[in-house]
């Protein structure tokens, strides 16, 4: 678990998802069961491995995350 810990978000469910491709048929619920994580999150993981869908430079797609602070209280 301490290699997990210290993977980014985008690591972590490309890390899952590679794991789950490798166990085969229920992979994706025993791997996120093993990890703590979300089947959908290990699903994501896998389909953008098959897909070869994985943005190198951003964790997170354009867009993603929290809105800062500036953006959600108006002036």
């Amino acid at each position: 678990m301490l290699f997990f810990g210290l993977l980014d978000e985008q690591q972590r469910r490309l890390y899952a998802g590679l794991e789950a491709l490798k166990t085969g048929r229920g992979g994706d619920t025993r791997i996120a069961g093993l990890l703590g994580l979300d089947t959908g999150t290990v699903a994501r993981g896998r389909r953008e491995l098959l897909d070869q869908d994985v943005e190198v430079e951003r964790v997170r797609r354009r867009g993603g995350g929290r809105k800062s602070v500036e953006e959600k209280r108006p002036r």
